[in-house]
């Protein structure tokens, strides 16, 4: 692989699993911190602004530490999908994405 390769090259839409518009979920866990859900839900909202918060499914872990979020959202391409997901990644509050 060359330096100028990009390491994940778009997919053309006729490879692609998914069909778009698409309501896709996405699990989101942090630690349970008062901007935690605030954080994911700006991020989420940046690449679909009609992302309702309300819509956000809450579970915490036994032990109150963790939070783990279920992120359902419209998306209407691969390329926005990439992008929740590059912004939800990047966030110090953030652990895992799935």
């Amino acid at each position: 692989m060359s330096d100028h390769t990009p390491a994940n090259p778009p997919v053309p839409p006729q490879e692609s699993l998914l069909t778009f518009p698409a309501d896709f979920p996405i699990k989101v866990m942090g630690v349970h911190h008062a901007d935690f859900v605030t954080a994911v839900v700006a991020i989420v909202q940046t690449h679909a602004p009609a992302f309702e918060a309300a819509t956000l499914v809450h579970r915490p872990s036994s032990g109150g530490k963790y939070l783990g979020l279920t992120v359902t959202v419209t998306v209407h391409s691969r390329e926005q999908l990439d992008n929740i997901y590059r912004g939800l990644t990047s966030h110090p509050l953030i652990k895992y994405v799935l």
